[in-house]
C-alpha cells in the first residue's frame, strides 16, 4: 500500500537493503518494512547447495569418457559476491538477472577445467579405476582455486558419481575383462586339477614310501635271521671243530693205548698169535693151519693124498670134539 512493502527472509538468506545508493540494512533472515519504489533488495542464499554436473573429456590415449558428479558448495562471503554478480530481486522475489545461474555455470566450468587437467594425463583404464583419487585431487584444487575465493564461494565437497567410456569402448573393455575373468576361472580350474593331481601324487608317493619302508623292514628282518643263522652255524662249526679236535685227541689216545698193548706182540710170529688168539683149542683152526703149512711147503712134499674120507673123518672128529 502506497509502495510500502514488508520483507521477510529465511534464516539461510543474506539480505542487502539498498536505498539511495547506500546499504541501509544487511544480515541473515531479516524482516523489515521498506519503500518499494526507492529500495533495492539483494537476496543471497548462504545455505549449502548441491550442483550436479555431466561433461565429456578425452583421456591420454584419446578415448572419450563421460564424467558425472556433484559439487557441494556455499556462499561464504555474500558481500564479495554481490560486488561481482547481480542478486537483486523484483517485488515478486524473482531475480532480475541470470547471474545466479551464471555462478552455477562458472562452478561447473571450474570443475571441468580441473578435471580435464587430470584426465588428459591419464589413460582410460586409470581414469575408470581412479575415480576416488581424481575426486580428492579436484576437491583439493577447488579449495585453493583463486576464482572461487574472488566470488566468495567455498567448495565443501566433490563426488564423482560415474566415469563411463563410450558404448563401443565399454563393450571392448567388458569383453577384455570377461576374457580375463574366464582365463582366471580356467586357471582356477587348472589349479584345482593340478592340486588334485599333486595330492594324488603325494598319496601314491606315501604309499610307495610305506611299501619301501615295509620291504626295508622285511630285509632287515631277513638280514637279522641270516645273521642269526650265520652266528648259529659259526657256533656249530666251532662246536664241530671242537668235537673233531676232541675225537682226534680221543683217537690218538686210543691209538696210543693200542700201540702200548700190541707193542709186546709186534715181534711174535703170526702163527703163535693165532694160536694164542684161539686159545690153542680150535681143531678146525689147527687143521687149517696144517693145510696152510702143507701148501707153503708143497715143493718139499713129494706126494700127498687127501681123500674125502680123510677130510670127512677130520671134520667129523673136530665137530665131535667141538
Amino acid at each position: 500500500m502506497f509502495g510500502i512493502r514488508f520483507v521477510k527472509t529465511r534464516p539461510t538468506t543474506y539480505v542487502f537493503h539498498h536505498r539511495a545508493g547506500k546499504i541501509r540494512r544487511e544480515g541473515v533472515g531479516l524482516s523489515f518494512f521498506c519503500y518499494g519504489p526507492t529500495s533495492t533488495l539483494i537476496l543471497v542464499p548462504i545455505a549449502n547447495a548441491e550442483l550436479p554436473f555431466v561433461f565429456h573429456e578425452t583421456t591420454a590415449d584419446f578415448q572419450e569418457v563421460t564424467i558425472q558428479g556433484q559439487l557441494s558448495y556455499r556462499i561464504a562471503d555474500p558481500g564479495r559476491l554481490v560486488k561481482l554478480l547481480d542478486y537483486s530481486v523484483d517485488p515478486h522475489g524473482r531475480y532480475r538477472s541470470e547471474d545466479p545461474d551464471v555462478l552455477r555455470q562458472r562452478l561447473v566450468h571450474t570443475v571441468q577445467v580441473l578435471t580435464r587437467g587430470l584426465v588428459q594425463k591419464m589413460p582410460l583404464r586409470e581414469v575408470l579405476l581412479g575415480s576416488d583419487g581424481i575426486g580428492s585431487t579436484i576437491q583439493a584444487q577447488l579449495e585453493d582455486h583463486s576464482s572461487l575465493g574472488r566470488l566468495g564461494v567455498e567448495a565443501l565437497g566433490l563426488d564423482l558419481l560415474s566415469l563411463r567410456p563410450d558404448a563401443e569402448m565399454a563393450k571392448a573393455l567388458e569383453a577384455e575383462y570377461r576374457e580375463a575373468f574366464q582365463q582366471n576361472a580356467d586357471a582356477a580350474i587348472y589349479e584345482r586339477r593340478y592340486a588334485a593331481v599333486e595330492e594324488e601324487r603325494r598319496i601314491k608317493e606315501n604309499e610307495l614310501n610305506t611299501e619301501i619302508a615295509v620291504e626295508e623292514k622285511k630285509r632287515l628282518i631277513r638280514e637279522k635271521k641270516v645273521a642269526a643263522d650265520i652266528a648259529v652255524e659259526a657256533r656249530r662249526a666251532e662246536w664241530i671243530g671242537q668235537k673233531v679236535e676232541n675225537d682226534k685227541k680221543s683217537a690218538d689216545s686210543q691209538a696210543y693205548a693200542l700201540e702200548a698193548q700190541i707193542s709186546p706182540l709186534r715181534d711174535l710170529d703170526w702163527k703163535k698169535l693165532m694160536a694164542l688168539a684161539s686159545g690153542g683149542g680150535d681143531p678146525k683152526l689147527m687143521i687149517a693151519l696144517a693145510f696152510r703149512e702143507l701148501a707153503e711147503n708143497a715143493d718139499k712134499i713129494g706126494q700127498l693124498n687127501v681123500t674125502p674120507d680123510l677130510l670127512g673123518s677130520l671134520l667129523g672128529q673136530t665137530t665131535k670134539e667141538g
